[in-house]
């Protein structure tokens, strides 16, 4: 039987009772079903309608559903083998012993319910918040801004944005704006905010 791949971007969904084990750290892997493979080491990962942490994916594994063991069932935040079973056959009804699942583990780089005032951006990267931006505001920011932030997504620097979009570096003052209106508006609606750190 041929594996088919599906490929996981920039934003990776969980259900929102994982959050707090995400945070915690008690959840260090997600298991999805199929052959999944991410296109980036690091993704945001989202949960409860927000965005909960930016992760660095250390390692990447394929078995079948059947070779799942207690430390797989650990990992993703579990007690036992049996726990983790009863989980995702609620979850996908219809899987089978013999299917292909994939393990992604995975570390925390940024927790996105505590913020750094003291860092420019908030301890943020530009990308990162244009890629927030773009999925949580996009029904109130204007077209401009809309380009900026994707450009940002991917240049990651303020400075290869501005050159792109208006080909003179002293105007990076729209672009910069254009970050800290984002930021600002992702404070304000609670998407990422000053939670308590852990």
């Amino acid at each position: 039987m041929e594996k088919k791949i599906r490929f996981i971007g920039r934003h990776l969904m969980v259900k929102g009772r994982y959050v707090e084990d995400i945070l915690s750290g008690r959840k260090k892997a997600t298991i999805r079903r199929g052959i999944v493979k991410p296109k980036h080491d690091e993704i945001i990962i989202h949960g409860g309608g927000r965005p909960v942490a930016k992760i660095r994916v250390s390692r990447v594994i394929h078995k079948r559903l059947y070779e799942l063991t207690d430390e797989d069932a650990l990992k993703d935040g579990f007690k036992s083998r049996d726990e983790l079973l009863t989980e995702l056959r609620r979850v996908y009804p219809d899987i089978r012993d013999d299917e292909w699942v994939t393990i992604i583990e995975f570390d925390i780089v940024q927790r996105l319910n505590h913020i750094e005032p003291e860092e420019p951006y908030l301890g943020l990267k530009p990308a990162d918040i244009a890629r927030i931006g773009l999925r949580y505001l996009n029904h109130v920011l204007s077209e401009e801004e809309k380009r900026i932030l994707l450009d940002l997504t991917r240049t990651n620097s303020i400075r290869a944005t501005t050159y792109r979009l208006y080909g003179d570096i002293n105007r990076r003052i729209k672009v910069r704006k254009t970050l800290r209106k984002t930021l600002r508006l992702l404070i304000e609606r609670g998407i990422i905010g000053r939670g308590e750190k852990k």
